[in-house]
Order: C-alpha cells, then structure tokens, then sequence
C-alpha cells in the first residue's frame, strides 16, 4: 500500500478546517449524514470471479450512512451537488468491509498530492488566474467538474446513483483477477413529492425524506474491466460498452437512532476475494480516514 506522508495528511485537515471552519466531532468531509440498518443479499453471480464470503450465496448484516459531502454538518441540502452512500458488510467471520460511494462516476485528481493541492488552493481563496493554472496543471480534473457543473439539484437519496469510483480486481478460487468497477442503482428511481420537497424545504429536506420512505432498496452491479482499462486512476471512465452484472441487492430498514459515529468506511479493507490496485486516491484515503478520525476523536 502507498502511503501519503502524516504531515501531508494534516496539511488536507489544516486546509478542510480554513475552508469549513472546525466542528467538533464531525467527520472533516460528509459531516452531515445518518446511519440505517440494512441487508444485502448476494445472488451468487459474483461468485465466478470472487471467494469474498459476502458476495457468494448468503445474506450479511449492513450498516448504511447517507451523508452530504461537505464538512460544514450544517450546509444547507441544496447548495451542495454531491451525496455520498457508504456501506459496511458485517462478514460471516466477524470482520467487515466497505463500500464508500458518491453520485459522481470519477474523482477530481490522480494522485492525493494533486487533491491536497487543490484544497490548499480553495482555503487561499483563489482568483480566476490561479483556477486557470490550476486546470492547466491538472487537466484529468476536467472530466469531474464537467460533471458536477451539469449535475441537476438533488432530489433524493433514495432515488440516486452511487458510485465507488475506483476499480478493485475479483480474485477467484483460481488465483484469477479480474477488474472491476461497483454500482449502487435505486430501486425508485423518480419521487415527485420528492422534488416538490426539495424545491419548497432547500434547507434540510434530505434526511426527512429519507425516512418518510423507508424502506428502501438497491441493486449493486459491477462492470467487468477489460485489458487496457484504467485501474490505477480514479479520474479515467471505462467504455460504456463493457459487460454489467447485478450482484445483489441491499434492503434498507430502520434508522439507527444512536449510531456508532466511530465507523470509518475505509474503501482499503477488503475481504480475501478482493484486491486494491495501485491506485494511489485509493490508498490516500486510509491516510486521510485516520488523519480525520484523530481529529474528531480528539474533539469528544
């Protein structure tokens, strides 16, 4: 595994805190969001490609937490595009497993340095000069902003698309690794008393919304990557083409009233079945989950 260096993870939370302020407690990005139970259900057709034990025959006990990206736990719904959706799979052996999700297909940057970059920037208040330089210097960044600026208001979490962005390889009993890219798709997929919601209560409509709609569902899906698709840059699609699975479905039930806000849904920790490619987004994450657990740890 890559690692970034501690001070450079600070350097992120130092830059996150200028841009958003300190909140004690809080997560240093998706600060806002609740937890539900839930529980997947795997129809066994991963299991050519994968012996990871929640993906074969049996259904696992989960744990769900929506939550809006920003670090501010009090941004209003409406101001900021992206969600995220992050699972953990309770495994038969006791362990657990991730699936942290966003509803943009790709990531800002290829490389963590490239991100904290950008951070550092946003907290310097950067003039149109410096985004110029910015864009220039990343141009991989592009694919993203294109998609957020065109991203229509968000109506629901019930009814969006998540995306784990990155590739993990499915290793079978063979030994045999193929690649492949995650896919959370609603079972509902349009609410319009929803969007009318939204429109009237832009503030803090989300979570309520939610709840009125329990339970819910979704259908988790893989696209098989073939020989020369990207697997080590988080900024890079796969053609559009490529062969898609359902794997199974994830039931969503009951609120959790007081969650355990310690989880930290580090999309590192994969089950035997499972391997991380050299994605170096990827594995800055785990630096950066802890840097952000230290802080608000410390706050409690």
């Amino acid at each position: 595994m890559r690692k970034i260096s501690d001070e450079l993870a600070e350097t992120a939370m130092d830059s996150i805190e200028r841009i958003a302020g300190k909140h004690p407690g809080c997560r240093r990005a998706h600060a806002k969001g609740s937890y539900y139970e839930a529980v997947f259900t795997p129809n066994g057709q991963a299991a050519l490609y994968t012996t990871a034990a929640h993906l074969q025959q049996e259904p696992v006990k989960a744990v769900v937490r929506f939550s809006d990206s920003s670090p501010n736990p009090n941004m209003i719904d409406g101001l900021s595009p992206v969600k995220g959706m992050s699972v953990q799979f309770h495994l038969p052996d006791g362990s657990t497993t991730y699936l942290t999700s966003v509803t943009v297909p790709v990531f800002l940057t290829k490389t963590p340095e490239a991100f904290i970059e950008m951070i550092r920037l946003a907290a310097d208040k950067p003039g149109p000069r410096d985004l110029v330089k910015m864009f220039l210097k990343y141009p991989e960044s592009k694919a993203a902003f294109r998609i957020i600026k065109h991203t229509k208001p968000f109506i629901s979490y019930s009814t969006s698309r998540y995306y784990p962005i990155h590739a993990f390889y499915f290793v079978n009993e063979k030994g045999e690794k193929q690649p492949v890219k995650y896919e959370w798709t609603p079972d509902d997929t349009f609410q319009l008393k929803a969007k009318q919601e939204a429109a009237m209560h832009a503030a803090d409509y989300l979570e309520a919304e939610l709840d009125e709609q329990l339970p819910i569902g979704f259908d988790l899906t893989i696209t098989l990557g073939e020989e020369g698709d990207a697997v080590d840059d988080s900024t890079a699609s796969w053609p559009p083409e490529r062969k898609t699975i359902s794997i199974g479905h994830l039931d969503i039930g009951a609120k959790i009233q007081q969650p355990n806000d310690h989880i930290v849904f580090d999309p590192t920790i994969v089950p035997e079945g499972i391997e991380c490619p050299n994605d170096p987004v990827l594995h800055a994450r785990h630096d950066l989950y802890a840097a952000s657990f230290k802080r608000r740890s410390q706050d409690m």
